[in-house]
C-alpha cells in the first residue's frame, strides 16, 4: 500500500507544534494574551465600529439606521470635500517643500559643532515640549495683522509689512506651515542627530584627504548614509500633514473663506457641528484607506532605494 503524500506534511506540522510547545510557546502566548486583548479592544474594535458606522445614520444616542453608501455620497457631493482635499494637499506640499529640509539642515549644522551640541539640541527640541494648544495660541497672537502685531513690528524695523498673515486667504496656509515647522522640527532634528552618529568617521576622513569641502561631504557621504532614515521620516511627515487639525482649528477655524479647511477639520465639522457622525466616520475611513494605499505604494517604490 502506498503512503499518503499528505502524511509526511502532517508529521512535520506535528513535530513543529511539539517544538513550539517545548520552547515555551504556550507560556509566551499566555503572557501576550492580555496585551492582545487590550490592543484589540482599544484599537481594532473601534476601527471595526467606525467601518460599520460609516454605513449608518446615527447620532450616537438613538438606534442607528442602515443607509448603505449614502454617507459616502454625501461627503463626495459636498463642495467642501474637494476644498478640504485641495487645502490638505497644499499644506502637505508646503510642509515638504519648506519643513522637510529644515530639520536635516539644522542637524547637519549642529553636528559640525563640537562644543555646545547639548545646548543646541535642547534649544532645537524646546518647541516640541510646548503644548500644541499653547504654541498655536501664542503664534496666533504673533500673527496679529495690525501694525502693532509682533511679527509686523519686527518686519517693520526693516521696512517690510504690515502683512495680514492668517487674516489673508493667500497667506493663511503658509502661516500655518511656518508655525507647524517651528513646533515639530525639533523631534526630527534629534532623530537625524542620532543617525549622524552612526556615520563612520573614516568616510569623512577619506573625502577630506581628497580635499572635499563640506557640501561635497554632505551630498556624497551624509545623505547616502541617512537614506533609510530620510525615507521613513518622509512618509511619516506626509501622513502627519494629511492629518493636520490643531493649527487650522485653533488659529483660523478653517477660514478665511475656507482657505484652511482641511480634511480632519471637515471630519470635526461633520461630527460636532452638524451631528452627522455617519458622514464623519465615512470621511475618516476614506482618509485612512488613502493613507494606507499611499504608504504601501511608497514603501514598494522605495524598497530598492533603501537597499541599493
Amino acid at each position: 500500500m502506498s503512503r499518503s503524500p499528505g502524511r509526511p506534511r502532517r508529521r512535520v506540522r506535528v513535530h513543529a507544534t511539539v517544538r513550539w510547545v517545548r520552547s515555551g510557546g504556550i507560556s509566551t502566548l499566555i503572557l501576550l494574551l492580555p496585551l492582545l486583548l487590550t490592543f484589540g479592544y482599544f484599537a481594532w474594535f473601534p476601527i471595526g465600529n467606525a467601518v460599520v458606522m460609516s454605513f449608518q445614520e446615527t447620532n450616537l444616542v438613538d438606534e442607528p439606521t442602515w443607509i448603505g453608501l449614502d454617507n459616502f455620497t454625501t461627503i463626495f457631493g459636498d463642495p467642501l470635500f474637494w476644498t478640504s482635499v485641495r487645502n490638505t494637499v497644499y499644506f502637505t506640499f508646503l510642509a515638504l517643500l519648506f519643513g522637510y529640509p529644515v530639520p536635516l539642515v539644522l542637524a547637519v549644522l549642529m553636528s559640525e559643532f563640537r562644543r555646545g551640541l547639548g545646548l543646541y539640541s535642547m534649544l532645537a527640541y524646546l518647541p516640541v515640549v510646548v503644548p500644541p494648544v499653547v504654541a498655536v495660541l501664542l503664534w496666533r497672537f504673533f500673527y496679529d495683522a495690525s501694525t502693532t502685531g509682533v511679527f509686523n513690528t519686527i518686519l517693520g524695523w526693516v521696512g517690510l509689512g504690515p502683512f495680514e498673515w492668517i487674516q489673508s486667504a493667500s497667506m493663511a496656509m503658509p502661516s500655518l506651515v511656518l508655525q507647524a515647522t517651528w513646533a515639530n522640527a525639533g523631534a526630527t532634528v534629534i532623530i537625524y542627530l542620532a543617525a549622524l552618529t552612526s556615520v563612520r568617521a573614516e568616510l569623512y576622513d577619506a573625502v577630506e584627504v581628497d580635499g572635499a569641502g563640506i557640501w561635497y561631504k554632505i551630498w556624497h557621504v551624509t545623505l547616502p548614509q541617512l537614506r533609510h532614515i530620510l525615507l521613513i521620516t518622509l512618509i511619516l511627515q506626509v501622513i502627519a500633514t494629511f492629518q493636520i487639525f490643531t493649527e487650522p482649528f485653533l488659529m483660523t477655524g478653517g477660514g478665511p473663506n475656507n482657505a484652511t479647511t482641511t480634511i480632519l477639520l471637515q471630519i470635526y465639522n461633520y461630527a460636532f457641528r452638524f451631528g452627522d457622525y455617519g458622514a464623519a466616520t465615512a470621511l475618516s475611513l476614506v482618509l485612512a484607506v488613502f493613507l494606507a494605499i499611499m504608504s504601501a505604494i511608497y514603501f514598494r517604490a522605495t524598497r530598492s532605494w533603501s537597499t541599493s
